[in-house]
């Protein structure tokens, strides 16, 4: 049986989809600024014009990219704070595990860079605020499934309060600082949902604080499902 042609709006999304997977990789490896869109193109099997079918530039393109990371952090209402997962454990994936860690701190070395570009320009700045509010509102998700009901905090305030500790963390890990580590950073959060001491165990310790361990573990899934190396034929 034939199978049924791809609808024109289906194949933009297609081609959009290849450039953010492309993207995601390029920001994460060589910076906001350091990315080149003819060659985020080419990686993805286009020319340069395509980048320019379906996004206004760069900014536009890395904007979207936030988008998809943000829809994976979050699908399916988020996640139970106090996870804990062997991040690249099973097989193949382990051998990859510090270079997608490295991706991912270099993602968000880039957010940094694009954070301070888009602080200087109006409409970026509006736009990435957007952005913000829909990931204190992830997080505010989390915190309704998990938040005691005695709390006096309303889970939209407990949100808040569990992206100021992730996103803050992650800032001083890349930093430098080793001040808190993923043990510290999931006690922390435990503790903004349910107040007073927590169950606690060795996992994480030394382990940099760049996000809660379930959050990184959806994006190096996201990053090992789109990234297959520089040198690697993307399938089509």
């Amino acid at each position: 049986m034939a199978t049924a042609p791809r609808s024109r709006r289906e194949q933009q999304q297609q081609t959009r989809d290849a450039l953010v997977v492309a993207a995601r990789g390029a920001f994460a490896e060589q910076g906001y600024h350091g990315a080149n869109l003819e060659a985020i193109a080419r990686d993805a099997g286009f020319s340069k014009g395509a980048v320019y079918s379906n996004f206004d530039g760069k900014a536009d393109l890395f904007l979207a990219v936030i988008d998809a990371n943000i829809e994976v952090a979050f699908a399916e209402g988020g996640w139970t704070v106090g996870e804990h997962h062997q991040v690249f454990e099973g097989g193949a994936d382990e051998s990859h595990g510090e270079e997608v860690s490295e991706l991912i701190e270099g993602f968000a070395l880039a957010t940094l860079e694009f954070i301070a570009t888009a602080a200087r320009d109006a409409r970026l700045s509006e736009e990435m605020g957007k952005r913000m509010t829909i990931l204190v509102e992830g997080y505010t998700t989390v915190a309704a499934q998990s938040r005691s009901e005695r709390d006096p905090l309303q889970p939209n305030e407990l949100g808040a309060l569990l992206a100021a500790l992730d996103e803050g963390a992650a800032l001083l890990s890349l930093g430098g600082s080793h001040a808190i580590d993923q043990r510290a950073l999931r006690i922390g959060m435990r503790r903004i949902l349910t107040p007073g001491p927590v169950e606690d165990s060795t996992a994480g310790v030394g382990e940099p604080a760049l996000h809660d361990d379930a959050l990184r573990q959806r994006f190096a899934g996201a990053i090992r499902a789109g990234y297959t190396g520089p040198d690697a034929p993307r399938e089509r």
